[in-house]
This record gives C-alpha cells, structure tokens and sequence, in this order.
C-alpha cells in the first residue's frame, strides 16, 4: 500500500500505484531467484524472496554499487519475518509448540510483530512481552494483530524482569496451565505438555483458559534465527548478485542476520568481506576488533536506563549470542546516533527510501565497508523495515531536539563525503 501525502491529488496517487505494481511485478518476472514452486501455503509463501535494489545516491558517492535488500517487503514489514516462520515452522515440527499453543517472545518490536503476524496462520496465538521504551506504535500494531503485549521497565539481561526472561516465565506458566488443566479434566493423567511437568501448585497466570500451552520463541538464543538467514537470505543474495559481491556489512541484536548471512557467503566464497556495523552502547564492536566485549560506557559510569545508549531499535548488545558466535566476520565499524538520524533522512529525500533506525545504521555501515575498500566494490546490506513503525520517537522532531539530535546535514558531509 502506498501512503501518499495530503498535497498530492488522486491521480498522482493511482499513477504512483500503478507504477509500483509495474516495477514489482516486472522485477520479479525477470529474476531467477523467483521461488517457481506451487504457492499453496498462504501468508507465508509471501515471506522471502525480496528484491535487491541499488541504493543510487550512496552508489554515486562512493563509487560503489552499494545494494540494499529490502525486507521492509516483507507482510509483517520486516526481515523478522524469516525468524518468525522459521521458528515456528521448526517448533511445530519438533512438538516443542502444540497446533493452537501460545507463542511468547521478548521484543523490542519488529521480532514480535512477525510472530503475531505469522503465528495465526499456524492456528496459534502470541503474547509478547516488551521494554516500554520502545516507540509506542510497535505495540499499537502488536495488539492491533491480535496478540497481547505486555509492557515492562527496561533492565539488564541478568535481571529476572528483563522482557526476555519475563517472556520465558510466560511461556513455562502457560505449560504449567495447560497441565494442570488437562489433568483435571483426565483425572490423575500427568503427561508433559510441551516438555514440562505439572508441580500439582496453584500459579497465577495471563493463560489460565489456555489447554495448549506455551512456546518460548527464544530469537536471540534460538538457533533457527541464524538457519532463517543461512538458508533463505543468504542464497538470496548469492544468486541476486550472481555472485559478484565483495562485501556484506549489518547490525546486529540476536545476530542471527548478520551470522546466516555472513557465514553462508564466505562458504560460497572466502573472498567475500562480512563485516559488523555496531551503535552506541554495544559491546560486540569491540568483541569483533579486540576480543573483548566492552563499551566505553560502562567504563564511565553514564549507562542510566536503557541496555544500550542508542536511539536505535533492536541492534546492539552487550553479550554473544548463540546466533551471532554462528557469524564470520572480518572486522566492525562504530556508528553513532546523529548518523543513524541524518542518513535516514538523506535516503528519504534523496532516494525516496523511508527506512527505520537499524537499516539507517546499516546504510552507514555500508558507506564505511565502502570508504574502507575504495571505489569499484559491491557491498550489501539489509533494510531491516520501514520508517512507518519509528514515528514517535525516530522520526520525531521535538523528541530527536531532546536528545541534541536535530538532523542538519544537506547532504552526505556527516560521513566526510562532500
């Protein structure tokens, strides 16, 4: 759906349509990476297979051809969509999640709103529980889904109410209702549901109805993250680019992008560079560089609230995640807020390209790989989502003013290119 301004009329928006549906249909009958297999599995079918664009203005800055992969395509608008359908698929199949279970997961957003898009065409349900410092509509869209959020302070990771664990306690409460419920309806029948065992205690749970119990989605520690990427997006870019690609450059939060993809192109070809983009407050720069997982901010003392100092959402991280130990990385590169900010608005009026915080960061990163190697590579990254889902806070003049982050760059200068 294309969303048009109030000052342009009727006509300009049913050409505006038409000719984004020319572009998409013509980009895709004309790649081979097209899945030719019959489409018969409804939503999902749609998930995958996005086109690889050349993002012009950073090509002709850098003279590299600088492509970006645009999983904002995606139906739940993300590249969290392959995470989501993967899991699931993966679950289901080892009956770690019963058909008509919940599904619960601990998000900053985009991971949840894939699940809860992707869960109902399973027959399962989602509850998702997040930081309340995330941008507000996130959750908004969560609900308007059907799942149910719920919205905690945010805290360390070794914390028992970090939204991850609280999103782990949901999913074994939920277990032990089932259980329970089953076994008084069965008698003194005590088998486990989804690998857990009834302790006979009363517990107080959102999922006192529920017979089916729960699945904890577990993205950051779940290794079908990394297989999403590994076995669909990477491929993809392989064949995209036929190839000829010298480098790949991402953020990461679970790691599960940056790793698939990492690890799969340089099996294809050693020769490929992969490299880490990390924001603000994120110990994996350093991890990838030094060896050692440190952040300048927890040396000084400043970390007040959030995990990560950023205004970035759902990258950066202070640990090494199963997913991310699966990457093959060659080196990082440090990207700061004020680029995030400035580069997604010379992308919106420079290339018409709307994209939310992580791919903001990862266009950075790709003009860094790109300014490190010099010109005549071609380098890949990820738009991660659009900027639809990051208005109140990314996209919010007074919010950025705030924060000293008023964009006030006319062009690309915030990177030293003139």
């Amino acid at each position: 759906m294309i969303v048009v301004g109030r000052s342009t009329g009727g006509v300009a928006a049913i050409l505006a349509s038409l000719l984004f549906g020319y572009f998409i249909s013509n980009y895709y009958s004309k790649k081979k990476f097209v899945n030719k297999k019959k489409r018969n599995n409804g939503l999902v079918d749609a998930i995958g297979n996005t086109p690889l664009i050349r993002i012009n203005t950073l090509s002709h800055a850098t003279g590299c051809q600088i492509l970006g992969k645009c999983e904002f395509l995606n139906p739940g608008g993300s590249v969290k969509d392959r995470v989501a359908l993967q899991i699931i698929r993966e679950a289901l199949e080892s009956g770690e999640l019963c058909p008509g279970g919940i599904i619960t997961e601990g998000s900053a957003g985009s991971t949840a709103i894939s699940i809860a898009t992707v869960a109902p065409a399973f027959g399962c349900k989602c509850h998702v529980v997040i930081p309340d410092d995330a941008a507000i509509e996130k959750s908004q869209i969560i609900e308007a889904l059907g799942a149910t959020v719920e919205r905690v302070r945010p805290v360390s990771i070794t914390h028992k109410d970090h939204f991850v664990n609280v999103a782990r306690r949901r999913a074994s409460e939920a277990n032990k209702f089932a259980l329970k419920n089953r076994s008084q309806v069965n008698g003194n029948d005590t088998k486990q549901v989804n690998g857990h065992e009834s302790d006979g205690d009363t517990h107080n749970s959102l999922f006192s109805t529920d017979r089916q119990g729960g699945f904890f989605a577990d993205q950051f520690e779940n290794l079908a993250n990394f297989r999403a990427h590994y076995e669909g997006t990477g491929p993809e870019i392989w064949e995209q680019t036929s190839g000829n690609l010298d480098a790949f450059v991402a953020a990461a939060g679970t790691g599960g992008t940056v790793a698939g993809v990492s690890r799969f192109l340089q099996e294809k070809n050693p020769n490929v560079k992969c490299f880490l983009v990390d924001p603000p407050g994120s110990g994996l720069f350093n991890k990838v560089t030094r060896g050692v997982m440190y952040t300048s901010e927890e040396a000084e003392g400043r970390r007040l609230k959030n995990p990560f100092d950023t205004i970035t959402e759902g990258i950066g991280i202070n640990r090494v995640t199963k997913n991310f130990a699966e990457g093959k990385l060659d080196g990082a590169f440090r990207g700061t807020d004020m680029e995030a900010v400035e580069m997604a608005r010379f992308l919106l009026k420079n290339d018409g390209l709307f994209l939310g915080s992580s791919s903001a960061m990862n266009c950075v990163g790709a003009v860094r790989v790109a300014q490190s190697l010099g010109p005549g590579h071609t380098i890949v990254t990820i738009l991660c989502d659009s900027g639809m889902r990051h208005l109140s806070k990314f996209y919010n003049s007074e919010y950025l003013s705030q924060l000293g982050l008023t964009p006030k760059a006319t062009a690309l200068e915030f990177l030293g290119i003139k």
